[in-house]
């Protein structure tokens, strides 16, 4: 098996059903679970440190990509994503501290959180704890919900900008 395969046994669909037998052994192995979401469209350095942190705060860090179908409604404008699902899915499996990624069809990760049962919900800085979907499913488990500072004047926007002219 060569690396890109290794990678991509860490991408899984939502929908998946391997993807119940391999959370139901993540679960047994690993005492925190960490997980967090995105479109992650254009990875740049504030993407980096955000999940570098996000993976200190547990063991197991699991992030929730969002499909082309999901991210189109999300973005503004028809250019965005940039990237298709599959590549912005195998580049965020490629980073060393991530160690899972599953792919989702719907606006929120709720159901993706529901089916995960994290013991950590990370997302940025910009959200209240109380305002994280998926922080009630979280919570009720005895989870904690943590929010994580951006770094300043790195986002995807302002890349895509530049990139516009």
């Amino acid at each position: 098996m060569n690396n890109l395969e290794r990678i991509q046994q860490k991408i899984f669909r939502a929908d998946d059903e391997k993807l119940r037998f391999r959370l139901a052994s993540v679960a047994f192995k690993h005492d925190k679970i960490v997980f967090t979401n995105g479109v992650f469209d254009l990875l740049h350095l504030g993407h980096i440190d955000y999940l570098s942190k996000a993976k200190d705060l547990g063991n197991f860090l699991i992030v929730g990509v969002n499909s082309d179908a999901s991210a189109r409604r999300l973005q503004k404008g028809d250019n965005r994503p940039i990237k298709d699902e599959v590549s912005r899915s195998t580049i965020m499996a490629a980073l060393r501290f991530v160690d899972l990624v599953i792919i989702f069809d719907e606006d929120t990760p709720y159901e993706v959180i529901k089916l995960v049962q994290p013991d950590i919900l990370v997302k940025g800085s910009d959200y209240k704890p109380h305002e994280i979907v998926g922080s009630d499913i979280v919570t009720a488990k005895g989870g904690s919900v943590v929010t994580i500072d951006f770094l300043p004047g790195y986002s995807t926007t302002a890349i895509e900008k530049k990139i516009r002219g």
